[in-house]
């Protein structure tokens, strides 16, 4: 039987101080007439952040008229304690470990677009990021063993089959929105409502495919064939390319996808062909701190903000579990026996039920053998970061490398050891102790 969540639940933000994102989940959470009085306790190790993080939250509560309790805690297991749920928004090592993630790999000739999910810069980011998961997996443990954790930190299925497996907790979902806003992109491409809408996606997180998209019975995978054979600009996209040879349209942005493959990052006519920017990410990362300092400064001398809701799936899973009502979500878990010819231990991205009983994950059944087998690519990778920590194995950070299929086609294996060599060097005291050893080639 599920334990009944209080009416008036307390939610902990793990890294409040990502405070365009903490406020845009606030908004969410606020929208709901159930929630509006809830504990909102804010957390981040940044001083500064986290006063900016708690004024804007207070801005947010008087804006949507809602009356939580709002705390700010330096410490976090005062912030955790008695906590329902925690949204976990932590970004290890900020901006300067993200520029690391580009700079050392692109010394050797690796490019990357995004960095944050799989290639060498997903591996690294996820290093740094176990340790402090673990930490928060021990405290939650202890101070609220009842919480649902609710990830939202990348990379996202190495993190969550790391929760899982080292920290011991069950109530754990990865929450992206890449998903629903593929979707929302799908729609307005062929002419159709998102409302009206029927479809269904699975895979991994930012690898998932759109198994059915369908209006009425209809489906609309004829319409986008059309509008793809008459416009040569939209063939000119890495995830139209993908879907026209793979026949299923994958759920994340076309600079994202070029990085799970090897067929597009190494060669320069690819790049070109597919209008590919490598190191946008880094331009991403300017502007949200651009973004912070102007919030900061907004609240600072009064001015207003303008902060509108997000549709993220966080604030949707509170309301379900405190009030019973149904929703689906797609939300990144444990696999065992969701996706047949996936592996068991590996986490991936289904539609999941929610309501009082807790999130409960749709069985889908087989993949198509050709997502499939991109998709076990990928999860080897990450099983091999996550056996490299559990087991405290430095071989094993070289051998995910090497599969890595993206960093497999730009370098051979020597290279290979030499950049995970210099990227411990530039990680230093990031990872844990056992993973610093260097072991050239």
């Amino acid at each position: 039987m599920s334990t009944p969540r209080p009416t008036s639940p307390k939610v902990v933000f793990v890294g409040a101080g990502s405070v365009v994102f903490t406020q845009g989940l606030l908004a969410d959470l606020f929208a709901f007439d159930e929630l509006r009085s809830a504990h909102i306790a804010l957390h981040d190790i940044d001083p500064e952040r986290l006063a900016t993080a708690e004024a804007a939250a207070r801005y947010i509560a008087d804006e949507r008229r809602a009356q939580p309790r709002i705390t700010a805690h330096a410490d976090r297991r005062e912030a955790l304690a008695g906590a329902d749920f925690v949204i976990n928004i932590v970004q290890i090592g900020m901006n300067e470990a993200t520029r690391t993630d580009f700079d050392v790999p692109a010394r050797h000739g690796v490019r990357q677009t995004i960095g944050d999910t799989l290639g060498i810069g997903g591996v690294f980011r996820a290093l740094r990021t176990f340790p402090f998961l673990k930490e928060l997996g021990r405290d939650i443990a202890e101070v609220c063993p009842d919480a649902w954790l609710l990830n939202y930190t990348n990379p996202m299925a190495m993190n969550v089959q790391y929760l899982t497996e080292a920290t011991g907790l069950t109530k754990v979902v990865g929450l992206c929105h890449s998903v629903y806003w593929t979707m929302q992109g799908l729609c307005e491409l062929v002419g159709v409502p998102y409302e009206e809408v029927t479809y269904l996606s699975a895979g991994v997180n930012h690898q998932a495919w759109v198994l059915r998209f369908e209006h009425r019975g209809t489906d609309l995978y004829r319409r986008l064939d059309e509008l793809i054979a008459g416009d040569e600009q939209l063939r000119r996209r890495v995830r139209v390319d993908m879907y026209r040879r793979l026949g299923h349209y994958p759920t994340e942005t076309s600079e994202h996808s070029a990085e799970y493959v090897p067929w597009y990052l190494h060669h320069d006519s690819e790049i070109d062909r597919l209008r590919l920017p490598v190191g946008a990410y880094l331009g991403i990362v300017e502007e949200n701190t651009a973004v912070y300092e102007r919030t900061r400064e907004a609240l600072s001398c009064g001015a207003p903000l303008t902060v509108e809701g997000t549709m993220e799936y966080a604030p949707q899973i509170i309301h379900s579990l405190v009030t019973g009502t149904p929703r689906t979500v797609y939300g990144n878990v444990p696999n065992r026996g969701l996706i047949d010819n996936l592996p068991a231990h590996g986490v991936v991205e289904v539609p999941c039920l929610v309501d009082s009983a807790g999130v409960q994950p749709t069985r889908i059944g087989a993949l198509p053998p050709q997502l499939a087998a991109l998709n076990r690519t990928y999860l080897s990778a990450n099983d091999l970061v996550v056996r490299a920590a559990i087991e405290d194995d430095p071989r094993k950070i070289r051998q995910a490398a090497m599969v890595d299929p993206a960093t497999a086609a730009a370098l051979p294996v020597e290279r290979i050891w030499q950049l995970c060599d210099d990227m411990v060097r530039a990680h230093g005291d990031a990872l844990q102790p056992g993973l610093r050893a260097l072991l050239g080639t």
